[in-house]
């Protein structure tokens, strides 16, 4: 008896640790975000340190996601599984890489295969307005989620972060230092965001639902989205049935 409560035993102990090596090995699920540390980590207690290596995300197809380069020297966007960063070189100029082999210090990413695509309505012009329409949109939605934009912009206003090495971080205004804006008029683009009402002071602001990041169609230029003036943009959600 106790021999047979024994192999019992054992095999409850192997079926247990095969559900969990496979959760922890599984693929993500569609349309599932994923967050990695917080940005109130890193804009009030100075975690500037990777949290993540983007090369360790295994699957790629669909893949989007944003954040900032570790001890915040950049900007990081992967677009459709393909991994973008961006780093000042001057205030007027910057350098954008195809790279994995890059650390985030805080980073929210997801996949995404299928999309509802429309068209914007033309009284949709900004940031505010998008924000809005998103929500509305999606206001069953009660997990966060990938969006895109493509199009063409009237003007936008794009951020790089550049930290001076071995700055201490401890608000918001010192995680700014160096941080150098670039403006970009009257170009084809591709925005990509995160929405989400439940996730400010973890991958968005304290007074928005959304973070982005913008390419140009060129792939000379990228950054975090600040301000946006649309012409005529698509915009993408999660599809539903």
């Amino acid at each position: 008896m106790k021999i047979q409560l024994g192999l019992i035993a054992l095999a409850l102990i192997g079926c247990n640790a095969a559900q969990n090596e496979t959760h922890s090995k599984g693929t993500d699920t569609n349309g599932e975000v994923k967050v990695v540390s917080a940005m109130k980590n890193v804009m009030r207690k100075g975690q500037l340190e990777g949290s993540i290596r983007l090369d360790t995300i295994s699957d790629k197809k669909g893949l989007y996601g944003i954040g900032p380069e570790a001890y915040l020297k950049g900007e990081l966007l992967i677009n459709d599984g393909v991994s973008y960063v961006s780093r000042v070189t001057t205030d007027s100029t910057m350098t954008v890489e195809k790279q994995y082999e890059v650390d985030a210090p805080f980073f929210v990413y997801g996949h995404m295969t299928e999309w509802d695509e429309m068209d914007l309505p033309t009284q949709i012009v900004n940031i505010q307005d998008l924000e809005r329409f998103i929500d509305q949109k999606r206001s069953d939605f009660n997990k966060p989620f990938v969006f895109k934009l493509t199009g063409r912009v009237a003007k936008a206003d794009i951020h790089i972060q550049n930290l001076p090495d071995g700055t201490k971080v401890s608000s918001p205004a010192e995680a700014h230092q160096g941080q150098v804006s670039y403006i970009i008029e009257d170009e084809e683009v591709e925005i990509v965001g995160f929405f989400s009402t439940q996730h400010q002071g973890i991958f968005t602001h304290h007074d928005t639902y959304l973070h982005m990041h913008l390419i140009t169609a060129d792939e000379q230029k990228m950054g975090h989205l600040d301000t946006l003036e649309m012409a005529e943009m698509k915009l993408y959600l999660p599809k539903t049935y």
